[in-house]
């Protein structure tokens, strides 16, 4: 029989250390009461973009949805921000659930550094020189040397980020595939990228990697002077976010494919 979901009353609130973002915090603690992470049904997050990042990076063990509110800039993964009927919008809003990428990335003293990333795992160059990597999907090489400032791989969620600005594809939220998109990228130049099942697994081998130094960023954990990077999605862990109704992330990954 089915079971509807619990009515939400106790959340929780977190801010970003923008001062908007703090004020908002306390009015709305005071006005709605704060359960605290232990208790509460929804965690309310208040800034911008990066930090809902860091939210649900640091909320990724606790099993509680995350609900929003702008108080920063950007504020594509934000609500828009209003003290009013907050009980009624959360209760009425629209989930999301996404997985994370698990990047495994080796450094030049053959240590290994582990990391999720909810938007995507980048490869940077380091200095002056362009990066050379080799790219290999499933244990087969697909770009044998691809010469450029880095490379990128992005989740569905992640697609309006960084992937966008370096001409990558957006994605649905349920399409189940990745974007691997070159960064600024000179040989094969009109090399544009790929689309994989959300079940690849993507090798960066790094050439050259004395003369030419890369770093591995997942979110924003970075890691330099890497020589081989391995990227697959982590379908264990799973990430829930709500949004409010008729404006649901899927609902604006699609407006973004039609925006100027």
């Amino acid at each position: 029989m089915f079971q509807p979901e619990p009515f939400v009353t106790r959340l929780t609130f977190v801010a970003s250390d923008r001062p908007e973002a703090e004020e908002a915090k306390a009015r709305l603690a005071a006005r709605y009461g704060d359960a605290g992470p232990a208790a509460a049904q929804v965690i309310v997050a208040l800034g911008g973009d990066g930090f809902m990042l860091e939210t649900l990076h640091a909320c990724m063990g606790a099993q509680r949805p995350i609900y929003g509110m702008n108080r920063g800039s950007v504020g594509f993964l934000m609500n828009e921000y209003s003290e009013d009927d907050l009980l009624e919008r959360i209760n009425a809003a629209e989930r999301a659930v996404i997985h994370p990428l698990a990047m495994v990335a080796i450094d030049a003293r053959r240590q290994q550094h582990r990391a999720l990333a909810i938007n995507e795992v980048s490869l940077l160059r380091q200095t002056r020189q362009t990066a050379k990597l080799r790219i290999s999907i499933d244990g087969k090489v697909r770009m044998g040397e691809l010469v450029c400032d880095g490379a990128l791989l992005a989740t569905p969620a992640g697609s309006t980020a960084y992937n966008l600005s370096a001409h990558g594809p957006i994605i649905p939220i349920d399409a189940r595939v990745l974007a691997l998109t070159p960064i600024s990228a000179f040989r094969p130049r009109r090399w544009r990228g790929a689309l994989l099942p959300q079940s690849a697994r993507v090798t960066f081998e790094v050439l050259e990697a004395d003369k030419r130094p890369v770093s591995a960023v997942a979110d924003n954990f970075e890691v330099r002077d890497v020589v081989e990077v391995h990227v697959s999605e982590d379908r264990d862990t799973s990430l829930a976010m709500l949004f409010d109704a008729g404006r649901s992330l899927e609902e604006r990954v699609l407006t973004e494919q039609f925006s100027a």
